[in-house]
């Protein structure tokens, strides 16, 4: 396996391969992360892994110091599941001289997630188009767990009329439920056996056992602080109407000092 600190070698290794797959991530892997890179190697041969903490979409008094970095045990995780090449710049290979072209996602990421980090979303559109122009790949993986983020990329691809597929990979849980997220790390001991109750109350509310307002008063009643809860369609996660079939909740709740996220489709 090979590793590129600069943008030029990465090219060169990309324009020799052919068709590339590529997975964007901030390192800190865990078997979510490798699931995304086995359904690139469904997408093509060449897999390219980026790890990058992305400054850009930190707000103010936010994780980005404290970030697990692991990038030692990364690569042997990713060199066990075929990845060709992980793509490891610093800030100032990716961030030369201050970033002030960025992209201006649409109103939707103004909401959800962008309601309470606001900003987010500048960042995170800016930093995938960024590695797409570098990595140039024929496909691209994002998993379902940020559920927003992958609606935003997609819609980025398209109207910027990228030659990338965007491929979407499905959440994957612990054994109790909780969805896997490196920010999991956070969680004191009996902050992870309560965890799990976030996908509990969004499985009630896509069964029809709780609406929104419920779901917010179990958390809260349980000692979480949610953000939101909301069902929402999945085109396009404008607010979800009686006549929409195909919908996803979506919440984000903060249990002590670390922020969960999940959504659910149904």
């Amino acid at each position: 396996m090979q590793i590129a600190n600069d943008v030029a070698s990465l090219r060169q290794t990309c324009a020799r391969a052919g068709a590339v797959a590529f997975v964007p991530t901030m390192g800190n892997l865990h078997a979510g992360h490798l699931s995304l890179v086995r359904l690139a190697k469904r997408q093509a041969e060449f897999v390219v892994v980026s790890i990058f903490v992305n400054r850009l979409q930190f707000l103010p008094g936010e994780d980005f110091d404290r970030y697990p970095r692991t990038f030692e045990h990364d690569c042997r995780m990713l060199e066990a599941e075929g990845v060709r090449l992980v793509f490891a710049p610093d800030e100032k290979v990716l961030y030369p001289q201050p970033q002030n072209y960025r992209v201006s996602p649409p109103p939707i990421a103004d909401e959800l997630e962008g309601r309470f980090r606001p900003g987010f979303f500048i960042g995170v559109s800016t930093v995938v188009l960024k590695l797409l122009n570098c990595v140039q790949p024929a496909a691209a993986v994002f998993g379902k767990k940020d559920y927003q983020q992958l609606a935003l990329v997609q819609e980025m691809v398209r109207q910027f009329d990228l030659p990338v597929r965007v491929t979407p990979g499905e959440t994957v849980r612990e054994t109790d439920g909780l969805a896997m997220s490196s920010r999991n790390g956070y969680l004191s001991a009996a902050e992870r056996a309560e965890a799990p109750r976030l996908h509990r109350v969004l499985r009630g509310v896509a069964g029809g056992d709780l609406d929104p307002g419920g779901a917010v008063a179990e958390l809260t009643r349980h000692g979480w602080k949610p953000d939101y809860v909301e069902v929402r369609r999945r085109g396009d996660l404008a607010p979800a109407g009686g006549g929409d079939r195909e919908r996803v909740v979506l919440a984000a709740a903060r249990l002590g000092a670390t922020r969960l996220i999940d959504s659910l489709e149904f």
